[in-house]
């Protein structure tokens, strides 16, 4: 008993001076190294890049001999689009809402527009004057007007089908043109879209300017909206110098998403500009830029028809800047009596009502 009393004496002696030494030698073991450990994980597992990925998809910024903003950042970090249900890097999720709901409903709304009007034209046919040309002839566009609306409207019919073919083309060109010519197809489309983005985005400034105080609310414009479908049967809808439609469009289509198209299109012209380095930036830029064009070229397939085979005589109001006073009375009522009372100041033979 005495012996076995001294060998429990040892012992807990014994702990008690190996439980201080575990602990300092516990907290003196030297940190793994990530590199070695690494290196190791390569012998182990070869192929295993795992954490390196990990990493990389963090979107913390790593060493990089490229001084920018971004520039040490590989891949974005994982993030997540309206409509999208599983995360991944922002950048494949702004390809796959720009390739998806923005191209698909995009798409279907350029071609239902585009149907409508057809549909509209071949059922209807144009809307046709009630009287006879009276021979007489208004001023209704300056030659500076003319100009300002001929130089957008042609830019933008070159932006609007060279934008068409970068978003649509791979889905419906591709696959009958085949890659060589949609090589060359695409490539045209591009430099054109970025040469003739400036010359869009000066003339419409200009545009706005000009058209501005003729496109202003005014009383009837409200009573128009409402029962501006009627003039498709035929009905006589008064208005000043532009309708209610046209100021529609104007606000709308010109003011809005012009501009929108053209701040954001200014911003993936210049990536080198500090302001829009950033990659989510350009992602946001581009989305915004695609609906906001897809949206005004399917308004501008109305305009342009209303202005050409739609209304009769509308085409060469603006060819010829003139216009017939049986036309003018017949689609701007209000307009026309201001004309010839002599409010309105109207060249090309139109003397107020009481020199006839």
């Amino acid at each position: 008993m005495h012996t076995l009393s001294r060998l429990m004496g040892w012992l807990v002696l014994a702990l008690a001076f190996s439980t201080p030494v575990t602990a300092q030698t516990q907290q003196q073991a030297p940190a793994v190294d990530p590199i070695k450990q690494q290196q190791q994980r390569g012998v182990d597992q070869p192929g295993n890049n795992a954490p390196v990925w990990r990493d990389v998809r963090s979107g913390a910024p790593n060493y990089t001999s490229t001084q920018g903003r971004e520039a040490g950042v590989l891949i974005q970090p994982q993030a997540r689009f309206p409509g999208q249900d599983a995360m991944t890097t922002a950048g494949e999720a702004w390809r796959k809402f720009r390739n998806g709901p923005i191209t698909f409903y995009g798409g279907w709304l350029v071609v239902l527009v585009g149907a409508i009007m057809a549909a509209i034209y071949f059922a209807m046919g144009p809307i046709r004057l009630h009287d006879k040309p009276s021979g007489r002839t208004i001023e209704r566009f300056t030659l500076a007007e003319r100009w300002a609306h001929w130089v957008m409207a042609i830019s933008f019919c070159v932006l609007a089908v060279s934008g068409l073919i970068l978003l649509f083309g791979k889905h419906v060109l591709l696959p009958v043109i085949g890659y060589t010519l949609f090589a060359w197809l695409s490539a045209l489309a591009k430099n054109l879209h970025n040469f003739v983005a400036p010359l869009f985005i000066a003339s419409l400034l200009v545009f706005i300017v000009m058209y501005v105080k003729d496109n202003l609310p005014e009383k009837g414009d409200l009573s128009w909206l409402l029962n501006g479908w009627k003039m498709f049967k035929g009905e006589h809808l008064p208005s000043g110098r532009f309708n209610a439609g046209e100021k529609a469009w104007f606000w709308g289509g010109v003011v809005v998403l012009c501009l929108v198209i053209s701040v954001s299109g200014v911003m993936l012209l210049f990536p080198n500009i500090a302001a829009f380095e950033l990659r989510a930036t350009f992602q946001q830029a581009s989305v915004v830029h695609a609906i906001a064009s897809v949206l005004v070229i399917a308004a501008g397939i109305g305009h342009i028809y209303m202005g050409t085979v739609g209304v009769e005589g509308a085409y060469g109001n603006m060819r010829d800047g003139v216009t017939d006073e049986t036309w003018a009375k017949e689609h701007h009522q209000y307009w026309y009596d201001d004309v010839k009372s002599g409010k309105v100041a109207a060249k090309a033979g139109a003397a107020p009502q009481a020199q006839r």
